[in-house]
């Protein structure tokens, strides 16, 4: 894994590669105590022909600068970041999965690792990644899996910090999640906390409908993490020629959507075959994948893999 240290003394991330352990954290570190502590996710593909590919790294630098900002942590630069994520994929190269047969997770972590006992930025921060291979992260696959749309529990407020990756957004999930998936969903899809009818996202993705061969999902407003693969999908979506809306999209608009699906780094894209609001069930495509859907994931997919031109310069190949 690769460990970088910051601190008030020596105000520059400065790393190294070691062994994947534990790491030693003083109890009264500004991460345990008050959350102050920022994740990113992204991975790396086999190619057919031996090299190693990333998938727009500096996008998930430019986001934890975003999120270090609004917990008032420094955060290292685009080129540091990507830098690092390089050489700890060359150095668990052994670890990536064959072409086709999954991808190799990589997971940069910021966190304030110094000790600070009453509430204030932690005088020292540690950047590190660690890295495991994946396959799908909903056991289903590119099968459509089922959402349940919450009503009581919201994963963001305005003005919060739900537009940011930050640690403490996920636990809140958690509790919601657990319910739903006893209860046989996926996962759950959040509204907004204002008028309860506007469709946020689900647990650890973004969500998007098709209408009238129209793609529709939540406008980035401050409530909503601004997906890596959300972007790159109103990308190649509407240069192929789809009218594409970022946009408020009602609880209403979903259930008489034509195709619902999810979008994330784990997720890559995941069909929705039905959601669930207030006990009632609404189906899509027969619980099939939709044709709009199966055409975006191929075609990210192929870029992500390079296996078809990348002419979006997207990919950075090691």
């Amino acid at each position: 894994m690769y460990v970088a240290k910051w601190t008030v003394n020596n105000p520059v991330f400065r790393g190294h590669l070691e062994r994947f352990g534990n790491i030693e954290v003083n109890p009264a570190a500004g991460v345990l105590n008050y959350g102050q502590g920022l994740f990113e996710g992204l991975k790396a593909y086999n190619k057919h022909d031996g090299n190693i590919l990333l998938f727009r790294p500096e996008e998930n630098a430019l986001r934890m600068q975003m999120g270090a900002e609004r917990l008032c942590m420094p955060a290292p630069t685009v080129e540091q970041f990507v830098e690092a994520v390089k050489t700890t994929v060359l150095a668990n190269k052994q670890w990536i999965p064959p072409t086709g047969k999954g991808s190799l997770y990589i997971r940069p972590l910021l966190i304030g690792s110094g000790a600070i006992l009453g509430l204030a930025p932690a005088p020292e921060y540690t950047f590190l990644i660690y890295v495991s291979p994946v396959g799908n992260y909903f056991k289903e696959g590119l099968s459509p899996i089922n959402l349940l749309i919450a009503t009581d529990v919201h994963r963001a407020t305005p003005g919060g910090t739900g537009g940011i990756k930050t640690i403490g957004n996920y636990a809140s999930v958690l509790k919601a999640q657990a319910a739903a998936k006893a209860k046989g969903y996926a996962d759950v899809l959040y509204l907004d906390c204002v008028n309860k009818k506007y469709l946020e996202e689900v647990s650890s993705c973004n969500i998007f409908i098709v209408k009238d061969n129209i793609i529709s999902t939540p406008a980035i407003k401050g409530t909503i993490l601004p997906g890596i693969t959300r972007k790159s999908v109103v990308d190649v979506a509407r240069s192929q020629g789809f009218q594409v809306e970022e946009r408020s999209v009602s609880v209403e608009e979903l259930i008489d959507a034509d195709e619902v699906f999810c979008t994330g780094t784990a997720v890559v894209i995941s069909p929705v075959g039905s959601v669930t609001y207030q006990d009632k069930r609404y189906t899509y495509k027969d619980g099939k994948t939709g044709t709009i859907t199966q055409q975006l994931y191929s075609d990210l997919t192929r870029l992500q893999t390079g296996t078809t031109e990348d002419r979006m310069n997207w990919t950075v190949e090691i």
